[in-house]
């Protein structure tokens, strides 16, 4: 099943803060929606477990996440791949970062995720609400926490 996803972010911060903050797993990992646990490898690799919601099955999804900044500070790439309930979780997300010179920064977020197992071949449109819930929670969690420090 692949499932594929965009959206926008408006952050009350320059584009450097921006930037810095993406950059780092610890920051990343904290706005991920109901987080249990964070490894951190190093500047680009952190291991999360996370709680998941398929109707009424509850369980967690354990992912392995790498941050890949892109060389000329105009995007950001999340490579997410783990899984839960016996099935795997492939997930590309990435965000253009535009800076919008009065101090506010756009985000123009995708992701497209490929899930095979079990919750694939049954989920349908749960497995799709929660998808969206996770990722578009993800990129608001990140212009809550940036706005909360800036």
């Amino acid at each position: 099943m692949k499932l594929e996803y965009n959206g926008t972010e408006q952050v009350p911060l320059g584009k450097d803060a921006v930037w810095a903050f993406i950059n780092n797993p610890e920051k990343v990992a904290s706005c991920l929606p109901d987080v249990k646990t964070v490894v951190v490898h190093d500047a680009t690799n952190f291991d999360a477990t996370v709680s998941i919601g398929l109707g009424p099955v509850r369980g967690s999804f354990k992912f392995k996440i790498t941050l890949e900044p892109q060389a000329d500070g105009q995007r950001m790439n999340v490579k997410i791949n783990g899984g839960g309930f016996g099935s795997v979780v492939d997930l590309l997300a990435g965000a253009d970062i535009i800076d919008n010179g009065n101090n506010t920064t756009t985000l123009n977020w995708s992701g497209a995720a490929t899930m095979r197992g079990p919750i694939a071949t049954v989920g349908g449109r749960v497995l799709d609400a929660q998808a969206q819930k996770l990722i578009a929670g993800t990129f608001a969690n990140v212009k809550t926490r940036m706005a909360e420090q800036g």
